[in-house]
């Protein structure tokens, strides 16, 4: 039996935690996933990471506010319709991670390209579907083994203080 949101300690329990949560996801995501994408279509080369450099603050609002809009409003409309009572703590991350990465894949693949190359076409489109699966599974891998697990890292480091100084305080 998955224990009660308030009860977990890997996730955010208020607004305060939650915009923690996003800033930690946020920053690791689009230092990591930019860069590779943007390799990946121009090649790795030193120049090349300086150019997306200047990119990955616009690509950071941009981010922020589709997850904070569109992805999380959508994802938190769909996943009743797929979670069952009986599913754990990693079946419900595991679902809400591929629901995020998969609309923010969809939408980023359109807008970073647009970003990217600092003209508003029709490229993505023409090439969604070359582009989209590659950048979906970069997204991907990086939200679950990197960025989500430092962030519920933080979460649970930052509730074990707050039990320790309330015991602290309680003496």
């Amino acid at each position: 039996m998955a224990l009660p949101v308030q009860a977990e300690t890997r996730l955010p329990r208020n607004a305060k935690e939650g915009a923690l949560f996003l800033l930690i996801v946020s920053i690791i995501s689009v230092n990591t996933i930019a860069p590779l994408i943007v390799g990946l279509e121009r090649g790795f080369s030193r120049e090349v990471y300086l150019e997306t450099l200047k990119i990955i603050p616009v690509m950071w609002v941009i981010v922020v506010l589709l997850v904070t809009l569109v992805a999380g409003p959508l994802v938190d409309k769909v996943m009743p319709a797929f979670v069952g009572q009986s599913d754990g703590f990693n079946a419900r991350v595991l679902l809400n991670i591929v629901l995020h990465v998969t609309v923010l894949s969809i939408l980023l693949t359109i807008i970073g390209t647009w970003v990217g190359t600092k003209t508003i076409s029709l490229l993505p489109f023409q090439r969604f579907f070359h582009t989209w699966p590659r950048n979906f599974g970069i997204a991907f891998w990086i939200e679950l083994l990197i960025a989500q697990p430092i962030a519920r890292l933080a979460m649970k480091s930052m509730h074990a203080r707050q039990v320790s100084k309330s015991e602290r305080t309680s003496l």
